[in-house]
């Protein structure tokens, strides 16, 4: 007799099918990237994946042995150290030229400052779990309106920082102090220093900041201008970029053309587009 599809309806039954705690476990080109039942967070499967992919490459080009269990092993030092090898020999990129360089330069001169400094205080309204982040935007809209407006009282900015930020300067009015680059997150560092047509260089931001925290009201209170250095002076530092991002890149396309090339199985992982850049 015929097995029906619906079951016996009891909460652990499988005989209408797979049980969900029993799915076969994530795969690339059908070997198991975790025991059936483990409990792995979508990260870190995708890193296993992505080690498992190279793995196979390695063993396809006869640099490690053949691996007959039907689960990923654990790489050993000198299984990830011959993995090296063989992403050195298959990601090459060419050196960024002198005039690579000398764009970049012209096009990030800001990035170059050094010196700079900007004495500044803020309103943080913090997008945490659960915020409804459009009703917090328009929250610190008409904050930012009220402080826009004219003879609004100087200690205004303070009062509201106390009252609703979220950053633990507003104690202290929102002040932030004296500020390098380095010591903002990078949204809050191209706002105040990285401009490449910058807005008035001191007083209310007319925009809210948008960061990975939150939405902010900044208030520039002082600037320390630095100093430009010329070209030759930061060259090799951005020789050493241009190279760093060239074979980030090229290292992305390689791995997506491993993974579009594979059986993945309970993973994600996006497909390369284009082929990789010689």
């Amino acid at each position: 007799m015929m097995k029906s599809s619906t079951g016996c309806g009891g909460g652990t039954c499988g005989c209408a099918g797979e049980n969900p705690s029993q799915a076969a476990p994530a795969s690339i080109n059908g070997i198991a990237l975790h025991a059936p039942g483990e409990p792995v967070d979508e990260s870190s499967l995708r890193e296993r994946a992505w080690g498992e992919l190279l793995r196979q490459e390695a063993v396809r080009q006869g640099v490690l042995a053949r691996h007959d269990a039907h689960q990923a092993p654990d790489l050993s030092p000198s299984d990830q150290a011959a993995i090296e090898a063989l992403l050195e020999r298959a990601v090459q990129v060419p050196a960024p030229t002198d005039e690579e360089c000398r764009r970049y330069y012209e096009s990030r001169k800001a990035h170059f400052v050094q010196g700079a400094l900007v004495h500044a205080r803020h309103i943080l309204f913090a997008v945490t779990a659960g915020v409804d982040v459009h009703k917090l935007a328009q929250r610190a809209e008409q904050a930012l309106l009220e402080l826009s407006r004219q003879g609004v009282a100087a200690g205004r900015f303070a009062e509201l920082a106390r009252e609703l930020s979220n950053c633990p300067s507003g104690a202290a009015g929102g002040d932030l102090g004296w500020l390098a680059p380095p010591d903002c997150a990078d949204e809050l560092a191209n706002e105040l220093f990285h401009q490449k047509n910058p807005l008035p260089g001191i007083g209310l931001r007319p925009r809210l900041v948008h960061s990975r925290y939150g939405f902010h009201i900044v208030e520039v209170l002082g600037r320390k201008q630095g100093r430009q250095p010329p070209f030759e002076e930061v060259q090799q530092r951005i020789t050493v970029e241009l190279a760093q991002q060239s074979r980030a890149k090229a290292l992305h396309q390689y791995m997506q053309l491993l993974a579009g090339g594979a059986a993945v199985e309970g993973v994600v992982l996006a497909q390369a587009e284009s082929p990789l850049v010689q």
